[in-house]
């Protein structure tokens, strides 16, 4: 919006030529969404705790029992502050905005009608497995639809350290994406367990796939570093700003011991937009290093549940995700939370180096 209205006004204002610059645009997304985090944190945390929207801690996992009733759904917060950042600063017209907003608000929507039915019920149980897993793939596979249709974007898959490998996989690409989208989702929300445990490592990636996505809409430097060039892509270096504000200012309430959960509302929108992010930078393949952490905990799931149902009871760790079998083994929740966020770092770091390594 603010874009919208003072660009056309650059050419006789001097001053306002900064608002063409994206990088100076998403860096004004980053501080007004940790603003509005900040400032309105206080009344949503408020408003959740009147409206009854407390968390069920289960009894059969480390004992959190202090933190039942903590308020939950502060996802919302998060959505509100990226939504209204975004809107502000980005430019409108551009069609992966858009796209990537409907992304956000509708694996939010999901999240929240999970989130619902759990406060309604009183229980930790919303949403079946097989409904929300439905309404997932519906909401990726439109959005992916849409975002095929651009003739600017390709249907090609960029493989790390090889960059003349680059294969067409035609409408593959549709299922292939849809599954890194959907997956993202559920690993953020297998992730988001302790406090700050998700937010941390999801600020890392979001901060890290702006990189990305800045140099694959520069036609320059995406043919210096050869990347895939997708021109008008580099304007949802916004929203990814707009996600690290938002991230670090839900983090200021979240940071242990927190004062509100972010819920489902907030894990599966900003899983699914970073699945969605990864798949609009061509870097679906690289998610799996930049969200190693997430990668890590979904991986802990598969891995028990198969060994459960191979040995018929036996156990790989104490608990899953990974996360609960180091609480069980004993290490403090602050020092569990600190080791993922400088892995998840390390992780981003590693990423970001294959930019040469080609």
């Amino acid at each position: 919006m603010i874009y919208n209205l003072l660009v056309p006004l650059s050419t006789e204002v001097g001053v306002l030529n900064v608002f063409r610059y994206i990088t100076f645009r998403s860096v004004w997304a980053l501080l007004t969404a940790l603003i509005i985090s900040i400032l309105f944190g206080p009344a949503m945390i408020r408003w959740l705790q009147r409206i009854k929207c407390g968390q069920y801690i289960r009894e059969d996992g480390p004992q959190h029992q202090a933190k039942q009733g903590t308020p939950t759904m502060g996802g919302v917060m998060i959505i509100v502050a990226v939504a209204v950042s975004t809107l502000l600063w980005a430019d409108l017209s551009n069609v992966y905005v858009w796209l990537t907003l409907l992304v956000f608000a509708g694996f939010g929507a999901v999240g929240f009608a999970d989130d619902y039915i759990k406060v309604v019920r009183k229980h930790n149980e919303g949403l079946s497995a097989k409904t929300k897993f439905l309404f997932q793939c519906a909401v990726a596979a439109a959005a992916l639809y849409l975002l095929i249709q651009e003739p600017a974007y390709s249907t090609r898959l960029s493989v790390p350290f090889f960059k003349n490998f680059n294969p067409d996989l035609g409408w593959f690409y549709l299922p292939f994406a849809l599954v890194v989208m959907v997956g993202a989702s559920n690993a953020v929300n297998l992730t988001d367990g302790l406090d700050g445990l998700a937010i941390g490592p999801m600020i890392v990636a979001m901060a890290c796939f702006a990189i990305f996505i800045y140099v694959s809409g520069h036609a320059k430097m995406a043919e210096y570093l050869a990347i895939q060039n997708i021109q008008g892509i580099g304007e949802v270096t916004v929203f990814c700003g707009a996600m690290v504000g938002a991230g670090l200012g839900f983090l200021w309430f979240n940071a242990h011991p927190a004062q509100v959960f972010m819920g489902d509302v907030g894990s599966l929108s900003l899983g699914g937009a970073l699945g969605f992010v990864a798949v609009l930078a061509k870097q679906e393949l690289l998610l799996a290093i930049v969200g190693g952490v997430f990668v890590f905990e979904t991986l802990s799931v598969i891995l028990q549940v198969g060994y459960f149902k191979l040995t018929g009871g036996k156990r790989i760790f104490k608990m899953a995700p990974l996360h609960h079998h180091f609480e069980l083994k004993g290490i403090p929740e602050s020092k569990i939370i600190v080791r993922f966020w400088i892995l998840s770092i390390l992780m981003a770091l590693m990423a970001l180096s294959t930019l040469k390594l080609r």
